[in-house]
């Protein structure tokens, strides 16, 4: 699991290796993982000139004593900086790189713009772990000569764009690659911000976070191992776990079967459908694993499809036995239409799926009137608010997932899935998928992030670099399964 922590626990990890902060142990480790992946990434294509952009703080020193060490192995290294002078750090590293043959500039050198725009790699350590939202003025001409091509490597997180996590900021770096130290911090996990971060590489400098809280938290392909339900010999239908499907109507008959498909693809131990005409007889074409009818279960999926004002033939029984899986003690997820049944805070475990103009919708219900905008905005405090007014967890669907659980704790950011999962019905399998996960057992938080973990994944497998189609995903789901247990063995 990858667990990004807020910038004071990392200050407090930092004040505790005591000498080894003191006495530069830390940068230097820093600065040699930070010159390492650079020289790899400028080998990859070929690059000779790399230049760091240099602020005032420690991220600055991480920057220049890279450079210092790329000067070293003969690489066209310089950097523009504020002032070298202004922490002794800087200044020795200054030194250092001049004496390796590195240049040196500050931002008043009439040619360091010319020195910026001519750079195959920048280096981006202009802020450091505090830094908020904007450049800092004397940055804004510096970041605007950067040219188009260049490879940017952000130093611990990209300037301008707030470290905690918030909006996005447009005149900020977008670097190609983020280097961080020790581990994530929410600016490369959270949306929207970790759309500016690129590639996310840690350097582990020795810090000991143990003593900290995660904010944020991202399943990884090792972690399908340990959380997936597999079976063994004493196990039967019943006890890996009987998923009740409601889904479906006259109006958008597929959805059922794609939820269904999902399910029985992803291991459910039995599904129940209950539905309409027109897509219960999809179903038991296509599915005849399913058994029809209400009957026990260890969990609903209620809504991929759903027509509550539907009164076409089947609806009305369909809506009922929602209601009453509502009023019951099993785990319910509700997606889609199945949101607008939720009038209150159950008392059993709840899982929501809603996209961004459905957290909307429920969020005006609820409270104050909210936009789908607002929400693709700032999708964490609209996620986190809703888990609060729902008292449910929440998985906000979009490019990338959030899961959060209204008794708090770290956000999980799922972004595994690649963009073409952006296509109609993909909600609808990823209900089924987390559903089957809620039935074997799993609480809603875990079964959401890994539901959406390999609900990605499966998308990616099931045709690499090109088109997916939902129900081409849900079939995937056996075989992307398998290939995560084995490689986890492996």
């Amino acid at each position: 699991m990858i667990e990004a922590y807020g910038t004071e626990d990392v200050r407090a990890a930092e004040e505790a290796t005591g000498e080894l902060l003191t006495d530069g142990t830390l940068m230097q480790r820093a600065a040699k993982g930070l010159a390492a992946v650079t020289r790899s990434r400028m080998d990859e294509r070929g690059a000779r000139r790399v230049v760091a952009l240099v602020g005032s703080g420690n991220n600055g020193a991480d920057a220049l004593w890279a450079i210092s060490r790329l000067a070293k192995r003969g690489y066209d290294a310089a950097a523009v900086c504020r002032d070298p002078e202004v922490q002794a750090a800087q200044a020795e590293a200054a030194r250092k790189a001049r004496k390796k043959g590195a240049r040196i500039l500050t931002g008043e050198d009439p040619d360091a713009l010319d020195v910026i725009a001519d750079a195959e790699v920048v280096l981006d350590g202009l802020v450091g772990l505090g830094g908020r939202s904007g450049l800092p003025d004397l940055a804004v001409s510096w970041v605007a000569a950067i040219p188009e091509d260049a490879y940017v490597i952000a130093v611990d997180s990209p300037s301008g764009q707030p470290v905690s996590g918030g909006d996005l900021a447009p005149g900020g770096v977008f670097a190609d690659e983020s280097v961080t130290f020790a581990a994530p911090k929410p600016v490369h996990l959270l949306p929207p911000t970790e759309a500016a971060c690129g590639l996310l590489t840690v350097i582990d400098i020795g810090l000991d976070l143990s003593a900290g809280e995660p904010v944020a938290a991202a399943l990884d392909d090792d972690d399908v191992a340990a959380l997936w339900p597999v079976p063994d010999a004493a196990d039967d239908k019943y006890s890996r776990g009987v998923l009740g499907v409601l889904a479906g109507g006259e109006g958008y008959t597929g959805a059922a079967l794609l939820s269904v498909t999902a399910a029985v693809c992803a291991g459910a131990g039995m599904v129940r459908y209950v539905g309409t005409p027109t897509p219960e007889a999809l179903v038991r074409a296509a599915v005849p694993e399913a058994v029809h009818g209400a009957g026990r279960v260890q969990a609903w999926a209620i809504g991929p499809g759903l027509d509550v004002r539907s009164r076409a033939k089947g609806a009305t029984a369909q809506l009922r036995q929602a209601r009453e899986a509502l009023d019951g003690d099993e785990p319910v997820l509700l997606d889609a239409g199945g949101l607008d049944l939720l009038t209150a805070p159950r008392e059993a475990p709840t899982l929501l799926t809603p996209h961004a103009g459905e957290c909307a919708r429920m969020l005006s219900r609820l409270g104050d009137e909210v936009t789908w905008e607002q929400v693709r905005a700032d999708p964490v405090a609209h996620a986190r608010a809703l888990a609060e007014a729902s008292g449910a967890t929440v998985l906000l669907k979009g490019g990338t997932t959030l899961v959060i659980d209204p008794e708090g704790g770290p956000v999980h950011v799922q972004s595994a899935a690649p963009a073409w999962l952006a296509t109609a019905g993909a909600g609808d399998v990823l209900a089924g998928l987390a559903g089957t996960l809620l039935a074997a057992g799993l609480p809603p938080l875990l079964a959401g992030a890994l539901a959406a973990h390999v609900h990605g994944r499966a998308a990616e497998q099931a045709n690499p670099g090109g088109p997916v189609r939902a129900l081409g995903v849900a079939e995937q789901i056996p075989r992307t399964v398998a290939r995560l247990l084995a490689e986890s063995r492996g």
